[in-house]
């Protein structure tokens, strides 16, 4: 089995969509702040998207996700190309998802935390993977499915919501805002990189920045980005996390 040194430098945080975009409206002014403050951010896409109406093919589809990568500053965009429209959560997808988990030895991942009525149910599929593949993660005497890739417990696991749906996800008590009132226009840039997606809705960019904005105000910020923990988790300085650098 190599050696954790030979496997590439790890991420910090890895963001899981079950297609190119769905990342960038959910949380992509999360991503652009971690990059800031320094950390490294990776995006796994289930699938490559296609086929979609407006779209001429999948080249077109990862040259905008590449494109959307380059704009929020993310260090490393992985396409695992499984079947767009037909994603279901089996063995094999949570498997290919645990693959990377295990070569990126992510800290965080954020995925998807709810079904997402009238959009694409591979949605709901995606957060079946995803919690699946953190589990398979870490579980050890499996080389058989995992050759010369190192058990890796994923620390922290957070649920994201689509910029459209509403800011709490049921059946989750923990919920938390980031702060995105400085990287809300490298949110935009990077959804309107989809032109194959959004040329003929005009609307999602002035829906996502709306929603953004009201999801801000609930904490007194400009914009902002809601997610639900997966389990609670424990803070060291209570002043400074509710406070806020900018408030000391």
């Amino acid at each position: 089995m190599p050696q954790v040194d030979e496997l590439p430098p790890p991420l910090d945080v890895i963001a899981v969509g079950a297609h190119p975009d769905d990342v960038e409206i959910a949380c992509g002014g999360t991503l652009a702040k971690l990059c800031r403050q320094g950390y490294r951010v990776g995006i796994i896409d289930l699938t490559v998207g296609e086929p979609t109406p407006h779209s001429p093919g999948p080249s077109v589809r990862l040259e905008e996700a590449r494109a959307a990568a380059k704009v929020l500053g993310v260090h490393e965009r992985i396409q695992l190309d499984l079947p767009n429209r037909r994603l279901f959560d089996c063995f094999e997808h949570r498997v290919a998802l645990a693959k990377e988990f295990r070569r990126w030895r992510p800290r965080l991942v954020i995925g998807f935390g709810d079904k997402t009525p009238m959009a694409s149910p591979d949605h709901w599929q995606a957060m079946q993977i995803t919690d699946a593949a953190l589990f398979y993660s870490r579980l050890s005497k499996w080389d058989d499915f995992f050759p010369g890739l190192p058990v890796h417990p994923v620390a922290r696991h957070l649920y994201f919501r689509l910029a459209v749906e509403p800011d709490a996800i049921p059946g989750n008590s923990h919920h938390l805002i980031v702060d995105i009132s400085e990287t809300i226009e490298q949110k935009i840039e990077s959804i309107l990189c989809y032109q194959t997606q959004f040329a003929h809705k005009p609307n999602i960019p002035v829906r996502v920045r709306a929603a953004a904005t009201v999801t801000g105000a609930a904490a007194g910020r400009g914009a902002g980005e809601s997610f639900a923990a997966a389990k609670p988790f424990a803070v060291d300085d209570l002043f400074d996390t509710v406070m806020g650098k900018s408030e000391l």
